[in-house]
């Protein structure tokens, strides 16, 4: 298991980039469609979604990266109340995701809350909650 690795678009062509300009003027309403269903985005991701199209529409290329956080190998293994070298294991198995910063590790919490959820289902007895 790893982390999304950032993901970057090229610039739009001339066209693309007008169409686009055309479409954002005095727009405030953004509507994702997935599979022909409509999802309003709320405040904060709309304002991030049109920032994204006018900086498209601009001709700028644009990297999207997602951002969680991040737990040294200190802090999940307490969090997950194990000990830092059985959650050094689960990492090199990928078993939980890690993401390296330089040579040190850091895991999102919500890989480990995941995965502390997985234990409690596989646990012969336990009901999941």
């Amino acid at each position: 298991m790893t982390l999304h690795a950032p993901r970057i678009s090229s610039p739009l062509r001339p066209e693309e980039q007008a169409a686009l300009t055309r479409t954002l003027a005095d727009s405030y309403d953004v509507t994702v469609f997935v599979d022909g269903t409509a999802h309003r985005l709320d405040t904060g991701a709309r304002e991030a979604v049109l920032d994204l199209l006018r900086r498209l529409s601009q001709g700028d290329a644009v990297n999207v990266a997602s951002i969680a956080e991040l737990l040294t190998t200190s802090q999940a293994a307490e969090l997950a109340g194990i000990s830092h070298t059985f959650l050094r294991n689960l990492t090199d198995r990928g078993e939980i995701a890690v993401e390296y910063r330089g040579s040190h590790r850091r895991i999102r919490r919500q890989d480990i809350t995941d995965w502390l959820a997985r234990q409690k289902v596989s646990v012969p007895g336990s009901s999941p909650q």
